[in-house]
């Protein structure tokens, strides 16, 4: 039927504009790396910047790489994480330093970020170096990363949703041991009233014996 045919486009158009809207094409931009402003190219994600890295460390990880972190308060290359003298053979045929840095791309959007990656060639930027077979090589592994992007990114939820069922058991398990304390508290309650009650009794009698040894006055 027309209206269902229409209604079928509009959710296809609907998805096609959401993945266009969480992932850009590369583009060479520029960042500040070892006191120079360093040859880039940099993507845009409508994910968490935490999910972009997780996703390129995760990837470099399959082919044997581990990233070393810059680190240190006065360090100004905080952040980024290079990998020393690698293949990626999607992109070149030589070894290079391939540098990564993701970012939040603003303070008021949180799960959008930018990911810059630098290449370096014998402690030199190879961009300068690089024809534009290359560039755009490195561009296409860049603009291929999104399903990985997307994989981090649900592990991340998945994470946080775990750590919110998490709390939810613990508060649960609180308010059952929070209820036996109460319990047994209402448990002693009952018991010390009727101990008490008994012992009220006993003294009333006692106090009854009392009175009756009072002399009458005439």
């Amino acid at each position: 039927d027309k209206n269902g045919a229409m209604k079928k486009m509009g959710l296809i158009v609907s998805g096609l504009l959401m993945t266009v809207l969480s992932f850009g094409q590369s583009y060479e931009a520029s960042i500040q790396y070892d006191k120079k402003k360093q040859q880039a190219i940099a993507i845009d994600f409508v994910f968490q910047p935490q999910a972009v890295e997780n996703a390129i460390v995760q990837k470099l990880a399959k082919m044997g790489y581990k990233p070393k972190e810059e680190k240190g308060i006065l360090n100004r290359d905080k952040g980024f994480l290079v990998f020393k003298n690698i293949f990626i053979t999607d992109i070149m045929s030589d070894r290079m330093d391939y540098l990564i840095k993701v970012e939040r791309k603003s303070r008021k959007e949180a799960d959008e970020s930018i990911m810059y990656l630098v290449m370096l060639k014998d402690d030199k930027n190879a961009m300068g170096i690089m024809d534009a077979g290359d560039v755009g090589r490195a561009k296409s592994f860049l603009n291929n990363l999104l399903p990985e992007v997307e994989a981090a990114d649900l592990e991340l939820q998945i994470i946080a949703q775990q750590e919110v069922v998490a709390k939810a058991e613990k508060k649960l398990r609180d308010l059952k041991e929070e209820q036996t304390s109460l319990e047994r508290k209402i448990a002693d309650n009952k018991s010390g009233q009727e101990s008490t009650q008994k012992d009220i009794e006993s003294q009333k009698q006692a106090l009854g014996v009392l009175e009756g040894k009072r002399r009458t006055s005439n």
